[in-house]
């Protein structure tokens, strides 16, 4: 594919995806930018989670997504010995005695033929959300790692395909009884967290008014097609990051590791991620090629999740917008 052809499919991509936002926003409120790094998020193949309070729009979000995409020939996933129905959206809503099995599924007895049968978790949907996920047991959060890496689930012994497109928004919950804290590793597998935020007293209003009507999703319609987004995941890998941004990817990553007020620092896979959503971020805006700036802007909510604070040393986005401040690009 020729440099011109690339950045005029850049751009086409792009009015598709501010589409898809448009169409959204016309039923939620939500931040653009917000929306942006949730889409580019997806189409890097990677998940959300959304660290918030209660009733901002965290479902409607999800449902949105999930309803803007017409995934009618993908409702099922061949798992190789089966074929298993998909579901285009479905809800995990968290509590301290779930277990894995009620969300990857189970094998159990049929007893019409006495054989044994798979029986489809939540998981096995294009768009799941797993509402305040830090509720669960370490033992039942566990039960993500595989979905969320390989795009696959084993239970007894057998490993079953999830569908394409796949993609999980968590929430989690900023304080309250009962939490468990999300391990490192599972963390690490999360491309981005963000904030849903508050709104301004007249997004608000308009929230109020919208959600009042009977006929507030009067106007959502599907607007992209499965294999659309699919494809947009395959561009990702055309977008072009130069030599120099990496280095500058590297430099900021290692720099966490060597911070006198982080514990822990980010991995190599965090490099990996923000290299891949920065990206996804630049197709998103139509752009064929990696910006600094894009990199700057998503260094604080690619990699705040992937570190650990010392005590009293004040809150990971203040320590990571600080690094990133003092890395220079490389000209």
């Amino acid at each position: 594919m020729s440099k011109a052809l690339h950045e005029e499919r850049a751009v086409e991509i792009s009015g598709k995806i501010a589409a898809l936002i448009d169409n959204i926003k016309s039923v939620i409120y939500v931040d653009r930018l917000r929306l942006e790094y949730i889409i580019a998020s997806k189409i890097a193949g990677g998940h959300v989670i959304l660290a918030d309070t209660h009733g901002v729009g965290k479902t409607s979000l999800a449902r949105a997504l999930a309803g803007s995409i017409d995934n009618s020939r993908h409702k099922t996933v061949d798992t190789g010995e089966s074929t298993i129905q998909i579901d285009p959206f479905s809800r995990i809503q968290c509590t301290v005695d779930l277990l894995p099995q009620d969300i990857i599924g189970y094998t159990r007895l049929d007893g019409k033929d006495g054989n044994f049968m798979f029986s489809k978790g939540p998981i096995f949907a294009n768009f799941v959300l797993c509402d305040e996920i830090n509720l669960l047991t370490p033992k039942t959060q566990g039960s993500f790692f595989q979905a969320m890496e390989e795009q696959k689930v084993t239970v007894e012994g057998k490993t079953y395909n999830l569908p394409s497109p796949f993609f999980i928004i968590a929430t989690m919950n900023l304080e309250g009884a009962h939490l468990f804290p999300l391990p490192a590793p599972q963390l690490d597998r999360f491309m981005i967290q963000i904030s849903m935020g508050i709104p301004g007293f007249d997004d608000e209003k308009s929230i109020v008014i919208q959600h009042s009507r009977s006929d507030g999703w009067a106007s959502f319609k599907q607007v992209v097609k499965a294999e659309e987004l699919i494809g947009w995941q395959e561009m990702v890998d055309k977008v072009t990051i130069h030599n120099e941004l990496v280095d500058y990817i590297v430099k900021a990553i290692r720099a966490t590791r060597e911070n006198p007020y982080l514990l822990q620092g980010a991995s190599p896979r965090a490099g990996v991620k923000l290299s891949r959503l920065a990206r996804a971020l630049a197709l998103v805006r139509g752009l064929n090629y990696v910006t600094p700036d894009i990199i700057k802007e998503l260094f604080v909510p690619a990699i705040s999740h992937r570190v650990t604070v010392r005590e009293s040393a004040g809150v990971p986005a203040g320590i990571l917008a600080d690094i990133i401040e003092s890395i220079k690009v490389a000209r």
